[in-house]
């Protein structure tokens, strides 16, 4: 095919690029770096997603209480009591993250992957939060946050030598009072040696402590009259490989400032070379499940 009359063959590419992503109505909802890595559509099973385990050596009950509490992550029709099932956003099924029943619970869904050159990445997804409907009102803060991370590790010849993780949340509601702001974390918990010997360690991350909010980082989210509805949200992480700095973060119609933002950094492990780890959390404010439902992610990259 004959580019027209002023337009570079690199501009032709990319406009056919475009053109076959937008001709796909699973794929033309996000807008991905070039390279697609996953493409993540729960009307096909888990994807990838499962449980995140907590370290342990000899015995399960090593396990630090936060891992512990963490369970698999589901595949749901998004049952509910009065109308039988919301379903996906486009099909029958999403992801489900589930907490337990008790005021700070907390769930964490994984996907595992390496990468193979240092670059921008993209991570892109629809989703939506609520409580569990076991009540006839609107519960609008029963759910605590709900929120993502990235587990990165250079490769075995790099020289930094550095883990890094950044997490952002939307906190929802503290104690009763609803907030509706973004946040990040720089540090983590201490280290701690589980099991007999000191070969394992392990650190419980996503503990409450040390949050602190984006600037102009307050966000109304849609969330609908009745504690059954929904709607899907769009959320987009850009991310850079090689500088391991956060590029940007984009929800619905807003855009935020990441100029101060802070990954977690600590020294890196002996067996994580190139890792390349995405999670998807939830956390309940009170004595109710919270859910944490994702339609569909894409995970895309410039290399």
């Amino acid at each position: 095919m004959k580019a027209p009359a002023g337009l570079a063959a690199a501009d032709m590419a990319e406009a056919m690029r475009l053109a076959i992503l937008r001709a796909d109505p699973a794929l033309s909802r996000f807008d991905p770096l070039p390279r697609i890595i996953s493409f993540d559509d729960f009307s096909r099973g888990h994807c990838g997603w499962s449980q995140l385990v907590g370290n342990y050596e000899d015995d399960l009950d090593t396990m630090l209480p936060g891992y512990a509490q963490h369970s698999s992550a589901m595949l749901s029709t998004l049952g509910h009591w009065d109308a039988g099932s919301h379903g996906g956003m486009d099909s029958s099924y999403a992801l489900k993250i589930a907490t337990r029943a008790r005021p700070g619970a907390q769930n964490v869904a994984i996907k595992r992957h390496t990468f193979r050159k240092r670059g921008p990445i993209r991570f892109e997804l629809y989703f939506t939060f609520k409580p569990e409907a076991s009540e006839l009102k609107l519960s609008e803060t029963d759910v605590r946050s709900i929120g993502f991370l990235f587990d990165l590790q250079g490769g075995d010849r790099d020289g930094d030598g550095e883990r890094v993780m950044p997490h952002l949340r939307f906190l929802n509601a503290a104690d009763g009072k609803h907030l509706q702001k973004w946040q990040y974390k720089r540090e983590t918990t201490r280290f701690k040696p589980v099991g007999a010997g000191e070969k394992t360690l392990s650190h419980y991350h996503l503990a409450p402590e040390g949050w602190l909010d984006l600037p102009d980082g307050g966000q109304r989210l849609c969330y609908n009259e009745i504690a059954t509805k929904v709607n899907w949200s769009y959320l987009r992480f850009d991310f850079d490989l090689e500088s391991m700095r956060a590029l940007g973060l984009y929800c619905n119609d807003r855009s935020f400032d990441l100029s101060g933002f802070e990954s977690i950094r600590i020294p890196a492990m002996k067996n994580l070379w190139c890792m390349l780890n995405f999670c998807l959390f939830a956390e309940t404010d009170v004595a109710k499940r919270a859910f944490l439902y994702v339609d569909s992610i894409c995970i895309s990259g410039d290399f």
